[in-house]
């Protein structure tokens, strides 16, 4: 009897899971016939197959062509060249005089006699995370409801809101899910977890092309879809932003507030309470049509660079919403069976809540956010800060480049000074000053913290800018220090100092020397780096410095500086002509200059490999230094022939007992293998190289409940913290660096024993190396001395290992140098 129960329920389950329309989502109401549906126009009910990103786009388009309530712009396009889409919606009175409204909006935050009886505006964005796609295509039916609602009630709440509607956080990604889902959808719909509809293939699509976690990118701003998103946000600064995604299939649905005690410190209490008086919206809408849902039990608001905590720090509300994910059409979870329109329905019905919070909170809403920048203004010091690296111009370049996108007012330096024993250039270094309005979100960019309420962290500890890009930074500064303000900031200009008939020099200090030095070698020139200090025409050089013969090259003279010239000034990197061999110290005919070889290099990805990590490496290399990567998945790699690489790469992961002996005899060969994070544990398992780990105690937590077990073991996780190390410049592994001290983002609890030879240690934590962040204290106790970086010898070739990360998240410019000198030098170590 049970069976047949349980088969008619599967019977119906099909059937109505086929038959679900727009009346499921949407109120009972009087619509505009004028105003097409989403089947109209995609060819398929919302919720009946997973819409693709094109598909998405033509709704929109067709929506604003034909509401005037609606208009539509382009803001840029994906790496996959997919466009970037943000409608406005509001009344057709307010679109008239739209622009007067974001003035008048904006001045309320600069000036506190300028009334706040404007419309409230709110940032409603879906599907960050692309194989979380209720939220996308939830925004199908949220959008038509607006442009084609008839009732007083959605006339008002135009009249008092302007939404800032993005339909796609990442369109990349949720078009590789939709075609992943859709294409692996049978007729008769099978809510089975273990059928291959609920079970991507790498990489999934939660990313963008290039593996990043997109809602990591708020506050670094390095990808085409946050620079879009970021100039929306300060371009209106919205009083509410919202950022759908889903979670485990078994669970229910959350809003924010989050776990109190994971506040950022810097976030205002009048924020959370404004959070928690929204949250009664929410959850009135989701008991009218019995849904679950949670809040205040998990998440945090710690980290900025989410898009639920970013407005936080910018005088607004951000929230974040999980809906439990069917990861297909329907799945067996244990609340049932879930189907995608009802994780659908969950997240249309957060999307109105959060519109009717917004006009009935309109006046709290306003005068918080002009309170919030009112006080940011008066508690500003009129001191400033001032960051940069004497011979890095680039890399100092790019974070000023980040505080410009977050509209922080920046300055020339007015003059070079030395400050704590670090040089600031005039053109090398940037002034902030403390009195404007951003000076909050400055502070958050370059916040020091060692010390928490709570030891668990849904992300990130630690975030420092100043360390995570490598420059000399110092506060307090005195105004008078600053120059002019930057108000269009350019790239630093380079070339080649004059035309040589017998070589150039080319130092290794800048961010983009990499890039150059790869143009050189591939137009088959000979190149060679130098292994120690010199000097030549007067003119320091450090380790690391690239030399270019003239002589015995395949250029002419006038052909090799026509095109270094081009070279130097696409990379920003500048390069000195000499006119003699002879230097102080090693001269330019010394051994000391050895000979680079062309690199030709691949690295694993697929099955078993970190995901986020290889795409860092790939973004680093394809967009930063135009290099070749060849990718090799773990399915075929036994089957290829790698011995023409010259350098392997392998980030976070391992491979079968069969690829080891073909690994090794490529190492023998004259092979470079670089390892990152768990890879060495492999490594060294299979004898490719001799480690020695430490391990750490767990912390002693007396009187820890059952219930509190979990908080105990998530205490000794290292989420993300910044730490110090010394280096040994004159290692090849250091080369470019002008400091010897530098900091380094680690997520991981591996701890390497130092070797008895200090040489062997060319990167060793110091004896209180924690810069910024959360560290156990049994962890704390272990890493000091350590050390994070070893290589060794393999027959001819070199195994390398890193033990965290030297490219998080592509903002992370102070140790991208060393993963580029482990492929250019890595044969010399």
């Amino acid at each position: 009897m049970k069976k047949i129960v349980f088969f008619l329920f599967l019977v119906c389950f099909t059937m109505s899971a086929q038959k679900v329309d727009l009346s499921y989502y949407l109120p009972n109401e009087r619509y505009n016939s004028e105003i097409p549906t989403p089947k109209e126009i995609i060819g398929h009910e919302v919720g009946e197959w997973h819409v693709t990103h094109d598909k998405l786009v033509m709704y929109m388009k067709a929506l604003a062509k034909a509401s005037d309530r609606i208009t539509i712009e382009e803001r840029g396009k994906t790496y996959e060249d997919r466009p970037l889409l943000l409608l406005t919606i509001t009344s057709p009175n307010n679109h008239k005089n739209l622009e007067e409204i974001r003035k008048k909006h904006i001045d309320a935050t600069n000036d506190t006699s300028v009334s706040t009886d404007n419309p409230v505006v709110v940032y409603q964005g879906f599907s960050i995370h692309g194989n979380e796609p209720s939220g996308s295509n939830a925004a199908l039916a949220v959008a038509y409801y607006l442009a084609a609602s008839v009732s007083s009630e959605t006339q008002n709440l135009l009249d008092n809101t302007v939404i800032l509607f993005d339909p796609s956080f990442n369109p990349d990604g949720l078009q590789r899910f939709a075609y992943w889902a859709n294409v692996n959808k049978s007729k008769n719909i099978n809510p089975d977890p273990n059928d291959r509809e609920y079970n991507e293939i790498w990489p999934r699509g939660r990313t963008n092309h290039y593996q990043f976690d997109m809602n990591r990118d708020w506050l670094p701003v390095q990808l085409p879809e946050s620079k879009a998103r970021i100039a929306t946000f300060h371009k209106w600064l919205p009083n509410i932003l919202t950022d759908h995604h889903e979670m485990g299939s078994n669970s229910s649905f959350f809003f924010q507030p989050g776990i109190p005690s994971r506040t950022n410190p810097l976030t205002p209490q009048m924020n959370q309470d404004l959070t928690k008086e929204i949250a009664t919206y929410h959850a009135k809408a989701l008991d009218n049509i019995g849904s679950l849902y949670y809040s205040e039990e998990s998440f945090d608001d710690f980290y900025y660079g989410k898009g639920s905590t970013f407005p936080d720090i910018n005088g607004g509300i951000g929230i974040l919403f999980e809906q439990g994910s069917s990861r297909g059409h329907a799945q067996e979870t244990d609340n049932g069976i879930l189907t995608f329109p009802f994780t659908i329905r969950n997240q249309v019905t957060a999307a109105f809540s959060t519109l009717e919070a917004a006009k009935s909170m309109r006046e709290k809403l306003l005068k918080y956010q002009q309170d919030f920048y009112e006080e940011s203004r008066n508690t500003g010091s009129n001191k400033a800060i001032v960051f940069g690296d004497e011979k890095d111009a680039a890399k100092t370049y790019h974070l000023a480049e980040v505080l410009k996108r977050h509209q922080v007012k920046i300055h020339d330096l007015k003059s070079d000074f030395t400050q704590n024993g670090k040089n600031f250039k005039k053109g090398y270094s940037y002034v902030v000053p403390m009195n404007q309005k951003n000076q909050r979100l400055v502070k958050a960019m370059f916040d020091v913290r060692t010390t928490f309420k709570d030891s668990l962290f849904y992300d990130v500890s630690a975030w420092t800018f100043n360390h995570a890009f490598g420059v000399d930074y110092a506060e307090n500064i005195s105004l008078s220090k600053a120059g002019e303000e930057i108000d269009k900031l350019e790239m630093p200009t380079a070339g080649v100092s004059f035309k040589s008939n017998y070589g150039y020099l080319m130092p290794w200090n800048e961010y983009y020397a990499p890039k150059a030095l790869n143009a050189i070698l591939q137009k088959g020139l000979r190149a060679k780096v130098s292994m120690k200090n010199f000097k030549n025409g007067g003119k320091s050089y450090d380790y690391g410095t690239i030399f270019i013969p003239v002589q015995n090259q395949k250029l002419s003279y006038d052909e090799m500086y026509n095109f270094l010239s081009i070279v130097a000034k696409e990379s920003a990197t500048k390069i000195y002509g000499v006119t003699t061999g002879l230097n102080e110290g090693i001269d330019l005919g010394s051994n000391n200059f050895r000979a680079i070889t062309t690199p030709k290099v691949a690295m694993l990805v697929g099955d078993g490999v970190a995901g986020n990590d290889s795409g860092e490496i790939w973004h680093l290399f394809d967009q930063r230094f135009d290099m070749h990567l060849t990718r090799l998945d773990t399915r075929y790699f036994n089957r290829v022939d790698i011995a023409k690489y010259t350098h392997i790469i392998i980030p976070s992961s391992g491979l079968e007992k069969a690829a080891v002996e073909k690994l090794k005899t490529w190492v023998r060969n004259g092979g470079v293998l670089v390892g990152y994070k768990n890879t060495a544990r492999w490594l060294s398992s299979n004898n490719m190289i001799s480690l020695n780990f430490e391990r750490a105690k767990r912390d002693s937590i007396k009187g820890v409940s059952f219930e509190e077990r979990s908080l105990q073991s998530g205490a000794q996780v290292i989420g993300g913290a910044i730490f110090e190390a010394n280096i040994d410049r004159s290692h090849p592994v250091n080369f470019g660096y002008k400091n010897d001290k530098l900091a380094l983002f680690r997520n991981s609890t591996m701890f390497l024993k130092a070797d008895k030879n200090s040489y062997n240690n060319p990167i060793q934590y110091t004896s209180k190396p924690l810069l910024s962040g959360y560290i156990s204290k049994e962890n704390a106790k272990v890493i000091p001395n350590t050390v994070p970086f070893k290589v060794q010898r393999f027959g001819r070739g070199r195994v390398v290992v890193f033990t965290d990360n030297t490219n998080f998240r592509a903002f992370w410019y102070g140790t991208n140098k060393l993963l580029m000198n482990t492929i250019f030098f890595g044969d010399k170590m």
